[in-house]
């Protein structure tokens, strides 16, 4: 848990994520301290399926070997996890003594999944929450499975490049929206560099993989995700649904439309990818977790200075680029203010 010390600097909204378990441990997939420290979100990990819980028992018997999540047994493939994430939901909310939070007091708890707990996550939302007191107002589904039920709580997902194969899509309705980003990738760059200590602390090393691509987009779907949080919270409170965005592009053969540079067209086009300084993409393949990594090509100077030819050119396209995402609220002002402040200390000549 990672919550505001103060109610102060609590804006309400509890971000509850299922962790993912894919390659064998809890992993906080969703967590990206600058935005939703600077938001004031509360952050709560569950840790709802047998692998996260049994890879916590050997790593620290002391502290985690009573813990069991199969009933003694009798339930090894995670069929109670769905009444695992609705306790916490409802434990989140207790107030006064033995509170989880403390002395917040939470007015809204999102349900927030990524890749295999999205689509626990779907699994969840049209086959169990039908049968249950509904527990989570809204529901983030990102970089996986959204439900194809019309629930009661709205349900947005938000798709990297790599996550989007198909030209076939679901509509926007009152209680469904999905953007798609371009350039992004499952697994990016930010996501792996904040991971790389701390599996280095509890793992002994963080994986490396030889991918047939340089990997790791740069593009921050967390600036997407961040601004899609803010959405989903106003869309829970006040009924103010998000905006719409473009859809990536695909040509008639079934692959991704891209321009001269090999970048997606269409999509949440954040400047990385209006103005860009590399080719990122969501595309990769190769050993082991490659295909979820993109790849990143940065540009040398002559192609830059063909692109800008000043450093002034290039920091007015970033801030362009973001001025538009701003106005379609795709993403935040702190982002696009980042994103103006690397732009300005880009240094073409030390490529």
């Amino acid at each position: 848990m990672r919550r505001p010390v103060h109610q102060a600097r609590f804006n309400g909204t509890v971000l509850a994520e299922w962790q993912n378990v894919t390659a064998g441990y809890d992993l906080d997939a969703l967590w990206s301290a600058e935005q939703i420290m600077r938001a004031g979100y509360a952050w709560v990990g569950v840790s709802a399926q047998r692998v996260g819980v049994d890879q916590l028992r050997g790593w620290s018997p002391a502290r985690y070997d009573d813990l069991d999540v199969t009933g003694g047994g009798r339930f090894v493939a995670d069929e109670l996890s769905y009444d695992i994430f609705s306790q916490a939901a409802k434990a989140l909310r207790v107030h006064g003594g033995g509170a989880v939070l403390g002395r917040l007091d939470v007015d809204t708890v999102l349900a927030i999944g990524a890749s295999q707990s999205a689509g626990r996550m779907t699994v969840y939302y049209d086959a169990v929450l039908p049968q249950i007191e509904s527990v989570f107002d809204g529901f983030a589904n990102i970089v996986g499975t959204a439900p194809t039920r019309a629930g009661a709580e709205p349900v947005f997902q938000v798709l990297s490049e790599t996550d989007v194969r198909s030209p076939v899509r679901p509509a926007d309705t009152d209680r469904f929206r999905r953007w798609e980003v371009a350039g992004a990738a499952h697994s990016g760059w930010a996501g792996q560099e904040y991971r790389r200590p701390l599996l280095t602390r509890d793992l002994g090393a963080a994986p490396s993989y030889e991918c047939d691509r340089p990997p790791y987009s740069r593009v921050p779907l967390s600036h997407v995700l961040a601004a899609a949080y803010d959405h989903l919270t106003r869309w829970v409170e006040r009924g103010k649904v998000p905006p719409s965005a473009p859809s990536l592009s695909f040509n008639a053969d079934g692959t991704k439309v891209r321009d001269e540079l090999g970048l997606a067209q269409g999509g949440i086009r954040l400047s990385q990818v209006a103005a860009p300084t590399a080719v990122n993409t969501g595309d990769n393949s190769g050993e082991g977790f490659c295909r979820l990594f993109g790849s990143y090509v940065p540009f040398d100077e002559a192609r830059l200075r063909e692109l800008y030819r000043v450093e002034g050119r290039y920091v007015a396209a970033v801030a362009r680029a973001d001025a538009v995402n701003l106005g379609k609220g795709f993403v935040l002002p702190g982002d696009a203010a980042q994103n103006v402040r690397d732009a300005v200390a880009f240094d073409f000549g030390g490529r």
